[in-house]
């Protein structure tokens, strides 16, 4: 293969062509910081409000609900800390899911150490949480719901509206990290009925280091960041202009091309399943067969390691991801993969493979026929391989 295929979509999008020119005149000639009152300070405030319309616009929110941070992970932050700071009277009490992204996880671990008792939910083999399994948890002294729109790994989107529902009638915070949402299925908080939400730009064609928490107006809420009058007086620092008008561009493209990319991804996707399920034996697929994001597949190989996986694809030219945390040094598998009830030899053969708008049916296909050569030669070298797969 000449051309390298990159299936690592859910790890970060290429930037946009139309999202950096937009970004670039804010790099130069309005440079100027936006809380200054001079003409270059006024353009470039100009700029910071219309791409926060923007991103109000294609998620059904007000302007002022929206404040900019600098990636997804603060902003799960800042909803966790900060709402439960705000609540403190009324109790120290935490909800969330075992699948979380390790930026609410342990978000969620260390308020622990300051005394919170959070509630890890469970989930069932597709990864979905129970909407009777939250109002079971709500207990008198809870003041925070946070559960993810979709998750990360392998793809499975949640009954957010209806966990939402329960939230609002007993009185309860609900906070979701929408990152893998964005972009990818329609996401409304309105519909959702969130009070709090988290989004990133990277994962929808925008620039790293930019992100978005959505506070619904009347919810109390502190700092995570003190200074400056910056974002309402709630999070100091100057901003990040050229991030902000590109985060802006970047959802506006991605809510206007949704229902056709959607659409694509899913097909892509159904394939790509598809056709390595038939093409390899003892695969399972992770995540809800119907109920999960368009452009994403997780599969477990039986008898292998993903990282081994991983080496094999991109020596071919596939770039993709595991489940298996090995690549971060830990021993230990996906706390995901657990959590849908995997042991730990199945869990640790993982290998997600997320799409996006530049694939094509082709490298699809090239993937269905390369994958499975490499799983052969792999499971020949394995001492694990029972001797029908050799």
């Amino acid at each position: 293969m000449n051309k390298t295929i990159y299936m690592d979509n859910a790890a970060t999008t290429a930037t946009r062509p139309e999202v950096l020119e937009a970004m670039l005149p804010y790099f130069g000639q309005t440079f100027g910081n936006p809380s200054s009152i001079h003409g270059v300070g006024r353009e470039a405030r100009k700029a910071v409000e219309a791409a926060r319309k923007q991103v109000a616009d294609s998620i059904g929110a007000e302007a002022r609900e929206v404040f900019f941070t600098a990636g997804g992970s603060e902003s799960d932050n800042w909803a966790i800390r900060c709402a439960c700071a705000a609540m403190a009277k009324k109790g120290k009490h935490i909800i969330t899911s075992a699948i979380e992204h390790h930026a609410v996880l342990h978000t969620c671990q260390a308020m622990e150490k300051e005394g919170y008792r959070v509630t890890y939910l469970p989930v069932d083999e597709d990864g979905l949480v129970s909407v009777k399994d939250v109002e079971a948890a709500i207990a008198d002294d809870t003041v925070l719901i946070t559960i993810m729109t979709a998750n990360n790994e392998i793809g499975t989107i949640q009954p957010i509206a209806e966990i939402g529902e329960v939230a609002k009638a007993r009185g309860v915070l609900f906070h979701t990290d929408a990152v893998q949402a964005i972009g990818a299925i329609p996401v409304n908080v309105n519909d959702l009925k969130v009070d709090m939400l988290s989004m990133s730009g990277h994962k929808f064609h925008g620039p790293k280091g930019v992100g978005v928490l959505y506070i619904r107006k009347g919810v109390r809420i502190s700092n995570l960041i003190h200074g400056g009058a910056q974002e309402r007086g709630f999070r100091a620092g100057t901003e990040n202009l050229p991030a902000i008008v590109g985060i802006g561009k970047a959802i506006e493209l991605a809510v206007a091309e949704l229902p056709e990319y959607a659409q694509r991804m899913t097909a892509l996707r159904d394939r790509l399943i598809d056709g390595l399920t038939a093409a390899i034996p003892d695969i399972r697929l992770n995540g809800h067969r119907t109920k999960r994001l368009p452009a994403n597949v997780n599969i477990s190989i039986r008898y292998l390691e993903g990282e081994s996986i991983l080496m094999r694809l991109d020596l071919a030219g596939i770039e993709a991801s595991s489940g298996s945390a090995c690549t971060s040094g830990s021993l230990d598998p996906s706390h995901v993969l657990l959590a849908i009830g995997l042991p730990h030899e199945i869990a640790h053969g993982s290998l997600r493979l997320s799409l996006g708008m530049d694939n094509t049916p082709e490298e699809v296909e090239t993937v269905i026929s390369e994958l499975p050569k490499i799983v052969k030669n792999l499971r020949a070298m394995s001492p694990l391989t029972p001797e029908h797969l050799r």
